[in-house]
């Protein structure tokens, strides 16, 4: 398998050399491969692993290369790479313009396979928007990348064995607050910010369980939870949003359409991943076929 890999990696360096694409992104494991590499061809591209979030990069390669955070459920070959880009770019990583060799294959064959290229702003669904830095602008990355891994563990593991359905909304918070309703007691109410901000890991447990009612969670560009249970009343009118889209997806992409906030939905039906930006569809993570 070593060989294997070792051929695909230096082939994705020299394909990026060609086609004058800076980034390596690597959505498969071969990290100590990498590492091994000679120190001329790990300097030739900037490497950025996709990895766990309990996986770290060899120590002979953290100077070198940067790391990417997935969260650790199963996702397809595209699902992960679709993450990785959409991470990159609200991290800053990639911006629009960027040409990417991405490195691909099958987790239980434990070998690269594939080697796709990426034009950063034209490719998938993913780049709709005009502008990306929209994204970036709306919500810290670090709560950005907080709740798409909490919406993707639910996706992928439901909730007591249930599958569940709802949505996040994240960024200018007052604008949202003023076009939705509350729906229940809110339940986050005479916390702390400090308490009730999603980067605060004993929050995650809470998060899943009220994932279940109806309503959205609302959410500042730092992270903390305003609210649950709260009902979008901004939709747009049918003919402005694509084709065999759930009410939750009409909400999400209304209440982005008309404030500065990006929303992540969970479709209780299909268990993907789908998140709006300006009323568009920025990206939908597919869960795997089980």
């Amino acid at each position: 398998m070593k060989s294997i890999n070792k051929t695909m990696i230096e082939s994705a360096v020299k394909l990026a050399g060609e086609v004058k694409a800076g980034i390596v992104l690597v959505c498969v494991d071969v990290r100590n491969e990498i590492a091994d590499l000679p120190d001329e061809v790990k300097k030739a591209v900037r490497f950025v692993l996709v990895l766990g979030e309990d996986e770290e990069l060899p120590e002979k390669l953290s100077p070198l290369a940067r790391k990417l955070d997935i969260p650790s459920v199963n996702l397809t070959r595209l699902g992960k790479i679709k993450i990785a880009i959409a991470k990159g770019i609200v991290s800053g990583l990639f911006k629009k313009g960027d040409k990417i060799i991405c490195l691909s294959g099958v987790p239980k064959f434990g070998y690269a396979d594939s080697i796709f290229f990426i034009d950063v702003g034209r490719e998938f669904e993913i780049l709709t928007s005009d502008d990306i830095s929209d994204v970036v602008e709306a919500v810290q990355p670090e709560v950005f990348n907080a709740v798409l891994n909490i919406a993707c563990e639910l996706a992928a593991q439901g909730r007591e064995s249930r599958k569940v359905g709802t949505i996040f909304v994240l960024g200018d918070d007052e604008k949202v607050m003023q076009l939705s309703r509350q729906m229940i007691i809110n339940p986050f109410k005479g916390y702390s910010e400090e308490q009730r901000n999603i980067l605060n890991p004993e929050l995650e447990e809470t998060i899943k369980e009220l994932s279940a009612i109806d309503g959205a969670f609302v959410i500042t560009s730092d992270g903390v939870i305003v609210t649950a249970g709260r009902h979008l009343s901004a939709a747009l009118e049918s003919k402005d949003f694509p084709p065999g889209l759930g009410s939750r997806h009409i909400a999400a992409a209304g209440i982005t359409n008309v404030t500065k906030a990006v929303a992540m939905v969970i479709s209780q039906s299909s268990g993907n991943v789908s998140i709006f930006k300006n009323g568009k569809l920025f990206v939908t993570i597919e869960k795997p076929v089980e």
